[in-house]
C-alpha cells in the first residue's frame, strides 16, 4: 500500500474547503472590504487563484488590523498553497499565527501546508495543538492519527481513530482512518467494510487496491478477483492493481499470467523489488 495515500487523497479532495468562510457582510454591502472579499470568493470558486490572491491582499490592506482579516490571511495562505507556492503559503500562515496564535483555523491550515511540504513532525505538532483546544475536531484527529500510524506510534493512532469512530462513525474521515489502520495492522476482515464504504462514495484506485489486498490476505480469491477487475475498469493504468492481480494469479498458480502482470506493474511505476518479491 502506498505510504500516505490516504493523506494525499484527502488533501487533494479538500480543495478550497480548507478556507475559512469570508467574514459576514454588514448592512452596507457596498463596503469595499466586503466587495473585495466577494470577488475573492468568486475567483476561488472559478479556480482563478491569482485573482483570488490579489483580491485578498487588497481586502487585507484596507483593514490590516481587523480581527476578520486574520481569516483572510489564512485563506490567502491556502490559496498560495494551491498555486504551489508553499513557501509563501507558510510565511503567510506563520504571520497569521503570530497575530492570532490561538486561532484554530490558522493552525489547522498551516498543518496542512506542513504536511504537503513533507514536514510531518511540524504538521503533527500543529494538528495536536488543534486537538488540545478542540478534542472532537475530526479533521485534525484524522491527520494527527494517520501521521502517528505511519510514524509507528500505534497507541496515538488508535486513540485518535477511536475518537473518530465514536464522534462520526459514518464520516469519510473515519472510513479512511480505520481502513488504513486495520489493513496495516493485519486486521483485514475489519478493514473490508470500510474499504467498501470508501469505494461506494469515492472509488479511488488506492481503495480498490486496499480492499483487494485484504481479501487476498484472507484467501478470498474470488472476491479479490472481482475487486481488481472492477478497479482496472476504472483505472486501467494503475500499477498497484496490476501488482495485486499478479499476486492473485500467483496464488491461483497461473504463473505466466502473474509474471506478465508483474511486468506491467513495473512498467507503470511499481518498484521492481516489490514485484519480484511475489516470486521468492
Amino acid at each position: 500500500m502506498k505510504r500516505f495515500f490516504t493523506l494525499l487523497i484527502i488533501l487533494g479532495s479538500l480543495g478550497l474547503n480548507a478556507l475559512a468562510v469570508t467574514p459576514s457582510r454588514p448592512d452596507d454591502e457596498e463596503d469595499p472590504y466586503f466587495l473585495l472579499c466577494g470577488q475573492a470568493d468568486r475567483a476561488i470558486a472559478d479556480g482563478d487563484y491569482e485573482e483570488a490572491a490579489a483580491r485578498l491582499i487588497d481586502a487585507i490592506s484596507i483593514r490590516p488590523a481587523a480581527p476578520e482579516s486574520i481569516l483572510l490571511m489564512s485563506n490567502l495562505g491556502m490559496v498560495y498553497s494551491y498555486m504551489e507556492r508553499d513557501s509563501l503559503a507558510l510565511a503567510t500562515l506563520n504571520e497569521a499565527h503570530r497575530r492570532a496564535p490561538a486561532m484554530r483555523t490558522v493552525i489547522a491550515n498551516r498543518a496542512k501546508v506542513f504536511l504537503k511540504m513533507g514536514r510531518d513532525a511540524d504538521a503533527f505538532r500543529d494538528f495536536g495543538a488543534v486537538i488540545e483546544a478542540d478534542s472532537l475536531n475530526v479533521e485534525s484527529r484524522f491527520f494527527h492519527g494517520t501521521i502517528a500510524l505511519y510514524s509507528g506510534d500505534l497507541v496515538t493512532a488508535e486513540a485518535d481513530f477511536e475518537v473518530l469512530k465514536n464522534a462520526e462513525p459514518e464520516s469519510t474521515y473515519t472510513a479512511q482512518a480505520l481502513s488504513t489502520l486495520y489493513s496495516l495492522t493485519e486486521r483485514n476482515r475489519e478493514a473490508i467494510p470500510y474499504f467498501r464504504r470508501l469505494i461506494d462514495t469515492e472509488p479511488a484506485a488506492e481503495y480498490y487496491a486496499g480492499l483487494a489486498g485484504c481479501q487476498l490476505a484472507l484467501g478470498l480469491l474470488g472476491d479479490a478477483g472481482t475487486t481488481i477487475a472492477d478497479g482496472l475498469k476504472k483505472y486501467p493504468d494503475d500499477a498497484e492493481l496490476y501488482y495485486y492481480r499478479a499476486r492473485l494469479n500467483r496464488n491461483r498458480y497461473r504463473l505466466d499470467e502473474a509474471h506478465a502482470d508483474a511486468s506491467q506493474a513495473i512498467k507503470l511505476g511499481l518498484s521492481p523489488a516489490k514485484a519480484k518479491s511475489l516470486f521468492k
